[in-house]
């Protein structure tokens, strides 16, 4: 669903490695193309894999792919499994990143542009949802189309409460 609201400047993101930056600091060479989650929901879970299939298949694009946890480092890797070796994360226990951008259930897809414009979100599993969101960052990328959902994919559920 496309929102067109912009981040605040002083919001920022913890990488796993533990390098904190301003959001305009991630966004000074490409976009973010963000699945968001929390660790501690089953409905994140059920979601690992799809989304991070869909991550996968904007490597070469002109876009940062990255999950967002919603925990502290540690229980991020935990999480995650291979999924934190395979791509960049960052970690926002307080939700100050998840405020920011208005997301009211977990997981989620958030496209945010070089100019902290959250361009499109979508939040649970709603794959008609993530496929124009999805299609929106494959038109900016003129990239290839992206199959949304992809095979094996969980039936559509809403998620967690983000806050």
């Amino acid at each position: 669903m496309p929102v067109a609201e912009q981040v605040p400047e002083n919001v920022s993101l913890t990488a796993l490695t533990g390098d904190v930056a301003t959001l305009d600091d991630w966004l000074t060479t490409f976009q973010l193309a963000l699945v968001v989650i929390d660790p501690f929901t089953s409905e994140s879970a059920w979601l690992l894999d799809t989304a991070g299939r869909l991550l996968t298949e904007f490597r070469g694009a002109d876009c940062r792919v990255a999950w967002v946890v919603t925990s502290d480092a540690a229980d991020a890797r935990t999480f995650l499994g291979p999924w934190a070796d395979e791509l960049l994360t960052f970690c926002d226990g307080d939700r100050s990143f998840v405020r920011a951008v208005g997301l009211s259930h977990l997981p989620a897809f958030v496209h945010v542009r070089q100019d902290r414009v959250v361009v499109s979100t979508a939040e649970g599993w709603d794959p008609a949802e993530w496929d124009v969101a999805i299609a929106g960052l494959t038109r900016m990328m003129s990239w290839s189309k992206v199959d949304v959902p992809p095979p094996g994919s969980p039936a559509a559920f809403a998620g967690s409460p983000a806050l």
